[in-house]
């Protein structure tokens, strides 16, 4: 479904099987073209502001092999409010929620239950007008 509309997604998991399976998922069914990923802190934070304009939305897990998405959502506050940030972990408890709220993220997803729901965010983006 990548195409014109392809939503342009960085992803900060470092999962691979998690990884591989959110991939190939979000570009099935929710129009999102991946266009890298990072494993740490460091590299998505690096990445993700290095290239400001390359991409369209980042997801990013919480708990990295280095540091925490906390940081790379700290990294990603300045964006154009064209991008988007969200959270998909398997800790989205109501603590966590106000954390990322707190950063400006713009949803929390949670890995066992909320995927349908991430998938019909990445829908609403790429029904965005270009």
């Amino acid at each position: 479904m990548a195409g014109r509309n392809a939503v342009r997604t960085y992803i900060v998991e470092d999962n691979p099987t998690i990884r591989e399976n959110l991939v190939a998922t979000l570009e099935e069914l929710g129009g999102v073209s991946p266009i890298g990923f990072a494993e740490t802190e460091q590299q998505g934070s690096r990445w993700l502001t290095q290239h400001a304009t390359q991409w369209d939305l980042a997801i990013v897990d919480l708990f990295l092999k280095q540091g925490s998405g906390l940081g790379v959502l700290q990294a990603c506050r300045d964006r154009h409010p064209d991008q988007k940030v969200i959270v998909l972990t398997n800790y989205a408890t109501p603590d966590i929620r106000v954390r990322c709220q707190q950063l400006g993220v713009d949803a929390v997803f949670d890995k066992s239950t909320d995927i349908d729901a991430l998938i019909d965010f990445c829908l609403g983006l790429n029904s965005r007008p270009q």
